[in-house]
């Protein structure tokens, strides 16, 4: 690909990041669209760009391999559009920090019996703090990414608040950035719909302009969990009962990690009744079902809670401080109010199915749109409509 000239003839947006001219903005790129784009435009609005690629897994192995992030291919495509746009491009070994931080913490989740969430915990202890401090030691001012979110300057700082498009918001997966963090990162594409970056690609001529988005967790092929799992821990499956709520043995299974709560398909029991997975004991190696009415969870216990709100998160709890709350990334956030109860809990008003242990709960202001992201912490247990 020919290197662009004269990048300021180009029809694009000027971004404003908040900086003097000329800072120098350290943009992390994944090879995907999104972030192409955040260095474009960084580099047309005048910033010293510095592009910085991580290599997490596989030693560039996975480069066949469609759908994934930080992986060959996507090295190459980064590399390609820091010549096309003429700015400094590195590609920075992570694969230990990586393997350690996020995928031994999959694995063990998982055989802990609950349900993993490893792009947030990427973005917690990778992306956002080795990385971040990496784009201090080159000198920059900010680090720029991809993602769909918005930063805006409130009465007390930086504030986080969700994407314009919300069918691209990705707050949900970053509630566990600090307010540290938030001073020094950007989101130059929080405001812009996804067809609109597209555009922009095609017109610096970038090769990434119609790359599909990122799809699979980039370590588990076509979704496979247990395969990961099982080849990061060879041998800790362990077979054990299938039991009814109501104390009645149905079965038996292979292992825990075959389950997870809400499924319905698969349990290998057969009963008059529709039997949905409603805890996982992985202690006593079983498997709990019940009824879908037994899904339902009003109360939830956090732990690990980030908080961007104003005050303190202690102060909101024990105030009982109303918010809404995400508990699945696909959900729309929901009116819940925040309870302390030595440590963080959230009560929701509405009741809601297939709350399990792992995943995240994230807070957002309640006012209709649910527009500021006030954090969120990681579920450490529920209780269930039924025991309430």
């Amino acid at each position: 690909m020919s290197v662009l000239t004269d990048i300021s003839r180009i029809d694009a947006p000027k971004i404003d990041l908040g900086l003097p001219a000329g800072a120098r903005v350290v943009v992390a790129m994944s090879g995907g669209v999104d972030s192409s784009v955040t260095a474009a435009l960084c580099k047309h609005s005048g910033y010293d760009v510095v592009g910085v690629t991580l290599q997490l897994y596989d030693h560039g192995a996975a480069v066949q391999k469609k759908g994934a992030c930080c992986a060959g291919q996507d090295i190459h495509d980064a590399r390609t559009v820091a010549e096309r746009l003429g700015f400094p491009h590195y590609v920075l070994d992570y694969e230990d920090r990586f393997s350690e931080a996020v995928m031994e913490d999959f694995a063990d989740t998982y055989l802990a019996g609950a349900t993993p969430i490893p792009c947030v915990r990427c973005n917690e202890r990778v992306k956002f703090k080795d990385l971040l401090a990496t784009a201090r030691d080159l000198g920059g001012a900010a680090m720029a990414t991809g993602h769909y979110i918005r930063r805006a300057e409130g009465p007390g700082g930086a504030e986080m608040r969700r994407a314009v498009d919300a069918s691209r918001d990705q707050s949900y997966f970053l509630f566990s950035t600090t307010r540290e963090q938030l001073d020094y990162l950007r989101f130059p594409l929080g405001d812009m719909p996804k067809d609109e970056v597209r555009a922009i690609a095609a017109s610096f001529g970038l090769t990434v302009a119609d790359k599909p988005d990122s799809q699979d967790i980039c370590f588990v092929p076509q979704g496979k969990y247990v395969d990961v799992v099982e080849r990061l821990r060879p041998g800790a499956a362990e077979p054990g009962e299938i039991v009814h709520v109501d104390g009645t043995v149905m079965g038996r299974h292979a292992g825990v990690i075959h389950y997870t709560v809400g499924q319905r398909r698969g349990l290998g029991v057969a009963t008059g009744e529709p039997l949905f997975v409603v805890r996982l004991d992985p202690t006593n190696r079983r498997v709990i079902v019940g009824p879908r009415e037994a899904l339902l969870v009003r109360r939830i216990r956090l732990k690990e809670v980030s908080w961007l709100g104003d005050g303190a998160v202690e102060d909101a709890a024990r105030a009982g401080e109303k918010i809404a709350v995400k508990v699945r990334s696909t959900r729309p956030p929901s009116s819940a109010r925040l309870f302390w109860n030595d440590g963080v809990e959230v009560v929701l008003d509405t009741p809601e199915e297939g709350v399990a242990p792992g995943q995240a709960c994230v807070f957002y202001s309640p006012d209709p749109a649910h527009d500021r992201i006030l954090g969120g912490g990681w579920i450490s247990s529920t209780e269930s409509v039924l025991n309430g």
